[in-house]
């Protein structure tokens, strides 16, 4: 008897396991060493991957990198800071970029690994990452005074 309850136990919980979502990643913001901005609000961080805040105090024109707005990476990003679904956020990405031809506004990466790549190699860059993508090459921004796995980090996964 106990072992025919254990084994319905077991299926039960595998069952629960393949049918719920599986939890978002944590999201980092992270930004040139360059730069000397150290945290930004949740609507600050809007209007930047909006393509609504162009330049930082410093001068330097600012560069948005992230993963494709499709992929489940970026679903987070959408709900929380753009409030946009991807296909929403493509066009933004296509109208900023349009409206600055000399270098883009917002860049869309393949990988982590090369969100980071650009976003150390171009001085205004700032980009998403999974929180454990991070590398010793940028630096981490705080968003709303809070740092990727804060409690009450706004993109935390949850």
């Amino acid at each position: 008897m106990l072992c025919i309850r254990h084994t319905l136990l077991v299926q039960a919980l595998l069952i629960l396991s393949v049918s719920l979502p599986a939890s978002a990643k944590d999201i980092a913001v992270v930004i040139n060493k360059s730069n000397p901005v150290k945290t930004l609000g949740l609507n600050d961080l809007a209007k930047i991957c909006k393509g609504t805040t162009r330049r930082w105090p410093d001068g330097k024109d600012v560069t948005f990198v992230m993963r494709d707005p499709g992929s489940s990476d970026m679903k987070m990003l959408l709900q929380r800071v753009y409030q946009m679904n991807a296909e929403q956020v493509k066009s933004l990405v296509v109208s900023a970029n349009q409206s600055r031809r000399d270098k883009p506004l917002i860049i869309i990466s393949d990988t982590d690994e090369a969100v980071l790549k650009t976003v150390q190699t171009i001085p205004g860059a700032l980009g998403v990452v999974d929180v454990y993508s991070i590398t010793g090459g940028i630096n981490v921004l705080k968003i709303e005074g809070r740092v990727p796995l804060d409690p009450g980090y706004v993109l935390h996964g949850n």
